[in-house]
């Protein structure tokens, strides 16, 4: 019996042992962004601005690094200001709860209409801070994006109480007055976002984006195409995410050959655009799924009626062409960058001012993001 004890007591303090020096692999850094739409009826200038600049957003988010790691991304969507929604939500809307599912934001975004109303910031400020999830670990990136044109102070909502409560989280609030510098300082923007250690900007909403051409689009598009065959559809939301990566690969291109461009960039990166929902070679690398487990109603066409060892030999294939195609992009989107650096340090140097929502995103996060240690990849 003493022989029982002492081997039972020699497991359990064995067992608790391992538990002790098994550490848990830490969670990546997160980037997380949500965006405040105006979309009163004075807004499409911005709406469009928005939808050319998203995908450069994103692939200037991705290029930070934390310690040598990627960070994970995360986008939130709200439009406030809009008469076709409740008088009783103080005109606003969750469009998007913070996801990294870049086309959901794609079509978020690209769905976008205006519609003339009241626009109260301090209420929509205060619905992203309380419905989103937001990280509280100090070494994450969360910064608030709230663009229009209206005075700041509308509305029931105090904004400088939510500000505050937003700054006690480590949240930045940053402004973008569609108007000028002065008018915005005025109807308090700079004040929305001083308050929270955020950035102030003003922009011509009504300006077009400035898009710059390189001799390295067309080559990025090609592979692109062939990107886009080595996706795969399964189980049952394989056939909508098939149709949406295509979806948004339209409406990038409908926007602007450049703004296909940064899409397509965006797709070479693994990290950042991850489909494992629906994609089966994405979902196979995650550990989503074993491919071995879905029945056959559930695979795509070209794995139905093959063996296990043949399905995870035609997985692999397409894993290794994806790949080549996604590292060829990478090697021309690092030219295209430094092209594209050229060309607006010559503008620069002629006088040249390149100001629009797009850039006053990536000129906040870059700032804000190295102050918490975050580092910017070098292609």
């Amino acid at each position: 019996m003493k022989h029982l004890i002492l081997i039972a007591t020699l497991f359990a303090f064995g067992a608790f042992q391992t538990d002790a020096q098994v550490t848990p692999p830490p969670n990546p850094r997160k980037v997380q962004v949500s965006i405040l739409f105006d979309t009163s009826g004075s807004m499409d200038g911005l709406i469009d601005q928005a939808k050319s600049r998203i995908w450069n957003i994103v692939n200037e988010i991705s290029s930070l690094q934390y310690e040598g790691e990627s960070p994970a991304l995360e986008f939130a969507l709200y439009r406030y200001g809009n008469d076709g929604l409740s008088a009783t939500s103080n005109y606003i809307e969750q469009l998007l709860d913070l996801t990294s599912d870049m086309d959901a934001i794609s079509q978020k975004l690209f769905a976008l209409t205006t519609n003339g109303g009241s626009e109260y910031c301090g209420a929509v400020i205060g619905k992203a801070l309380s419905d989103l999830n937001w990280s509280v670990n100090p070494t994450d990136l969360k910064m608030i994006y709230i663009a229009g044109n209206e005075r700041f102070d509308q509305g029931s909502v105090d904004f400088r109480a939510e500000c505050k409560k937003a700054k006690d989280r480590g949240i930045f609030i940053n402004t973008i007055h569609c108007g000028t510098y002065e008018k915005g300082v005025i109807d308090l923007w700079k004040e929305g976002a001083e308050c929270s250690g955020g950035d102030y900007f003003n922009i011509n909403s009504d300006q077009n984006v400035v898009h710059i051409s390189t001799p390295y689009d067309d080559k990025i598009q090609t592979y692109n195409d062939s990107l886009n065959s080595t996706y795969y559809g399964y189980g049952s939301m394989g056939r909508a995410g098939k149709s949406s990566q295509s979806n948004e690969d339209g409406n990038a291109s409908m926007s602007a050959p450049e703004v296909a461009t940064e899409r397509a960039i965006v797709k070479s990166k693994s990290h950042v655009y991850d489909n494992s929902s629906w994609d089966i070679m994405d979902a196979e690398k995650s550990g989503t799924i074993n491919i071995e487990d879905l029945k056959e109603d559930q695979l795509p066409e070209e794995f139905k009626g093959k063996t296990d060892a043949e399905k995870k030999a035609l997985v692999a294939q397409k894993q290794e062409e994806r790949e080549a195609f996604q590292a060829k992009i990478g090697e021309l989107a690092a030219e295209r960058e430094a092209f594209i650096a050229a060309e607006l340090q010559k503008r620069a140097d002629e006088g040249e001012e390149i100001d629009d929502f797009g850039s006053s995103v990536n000129q906040s996060i870059m700032e804000k993001a190295t102050s918490i240690g975050f580092q910017k990849e070098t292609p």
